[in-house]
This record gives structure tokens, sequence and C-alpha cells, in this order.
């Protein structure tokens, strides 16, 4: 049976407030609230069982991550998507995980690999499993670790906005099995490259992968 969010979300036994902005991010990367929604707090902290407080830090918190807008005597809206959003995050991906894989690539352990290669086998069994939200979970597991590697900290904390802004526009391209396919590959590829130690490589890696990502949602 799959994790669900509440499990993973404890395995670290984050704070309330940390429980609160992890659970209402993974509702707006799933698609889950839908791009353009308003939404209400009292129905949020109905949604995710939790009080005002942590709910209303999660909504700031998210807010200056641009994944929500607080609009004065509106309420709360829905980071909306458009192409050109997404073509400017490509941009942004292509320059700092560039260098994230750069870095790690000088600094993974056997450890830290195999830890790589048991996340993407678990992304290929979620992917199997066409479980869409346990593969978002896992894949930004993946990528997390990819910046811890890495080894600094203020990249981690980029990277981290980057991330769940593009997985927004990766589950729209989660029901092509091809896609899912490429994405294990070009996880297998970076996880090779940081094994040899091969900066270069590493750095390919990740620009095939986030191209990959672009010509798929230009696909939907």
């Amino acid at each position: 049976m799959s994790e669900s969010i509440s499990e993973i979300v404890n395995r670290r036994s984050p704070s309330l407030n940390e429980q609160a902005w992890l659970a209402l991010r993974h509702r707006l990367i799933t698609l889950r609230y839908k791009p353009g929604d308003y939404l209400n707090t009292a129905q949020v902290m109905e949604d995710l069982a939790m009080g005002r407080t942590p709910v209303n830090q999660a909504i700031h918190r998210l807010a200056t991550e641009g994944l929500l807008h607080i609009i004065p005597r509106k309420g709360i809206m829905v980071a909306p998507l458009s192409i050109d959003d997404a073509l400017e995050l490509i941009e942004v991906r292509l320059v700092n995980e560039g260098l994230c894989l750069e870095l790690a690539s000088q600094k993974a352990n056997e450890a830290q690999i195999g830890q790589l290669r048991e996340l993407n086998q678990q992304i290929a069994a979620a992917g199997e499993a066409r479980d869409r939200e346990k593969m978002m979970l896992l894949d930004r597991e993946f990528h997390q670790a990819l910046a811890e590697i890495a080894g600094n900290s203020r990249l981690t904390d980029i990277l981290s906005v980057i991330h769940a802004q593009a997985q927004r526009f990766w589950a729209m391209t989660l029901s092509s099995v091809a896609h899912i396919d490429e994405v294990i590959a070009e996880h297998n590829e970076i996880i090779a490259a940081l094994a040899a130690g091969d900066t270069q490589r590493a750095a390919e890696a990740a620009r095939a992968h986030i191209y990959s990502f672009k010509r798929a949602l230009l696909a939907t």
C-alpha cells in the first residue's frame, strides 16, 4: 500500500508549522488545489485537519515561494500556471541544477549513491503502479538528496523553491508512460555521473533532464 502524505511527513517528525507547510505544498504541487483557484483558510484547515496558526504560517511561507498569492480583500489564490512561467523556470533550473550536480559530483560518497539508487527504484515502482502522488513525493526526495550532497545551504534553499514550482508543471505530464520512463533513465544517468565523479557528465545529465521536462511539457 502506498504511503500517505502524513506518513511520509512524519518520518522526520517536523514541527507543526512545517507539517502544515509540507501538507499544503503537496496539495499545490500535485494540483489538488488547481491553479487560479481561490482558497478559504477555514476549508484548508479542515482539509489538513490542522489549526489556524500553522495553516496561516504555511500560507504566508508558500506565498513567498510563489505558489500562492495573497490578494487584499479577496483572499488566497493558487498561483496560475503559464507557458511563459514554465520557460522562465527552465532557464533558472538549467543554471542552478547544473551547478548542483557539478558540486555533487565532487562530493558524493558510496552511501549517498546507494540512497539515490534506492530512491530511483522506488520512483520507478510508483510509476509502474500509476501512483502519481507517491512518485512526486519520491522525486522531491531525490532532488533534495542531490542538493544535500552538493553541500551548499543557499543553493539548497533556492532549489527547494524552484523544484516545488517545477513540480506543478511536471504533474501535467505524468499521464505519459514514455515520459515517466525517460525520467527514470535520466535519474540513472545522473547517478552514474556522480558515481564516476565526472563533473562535465553530471552537468550534461542535469541539462538533459531539464530539456526532457521541457519537451514533455510542450507536448501536453
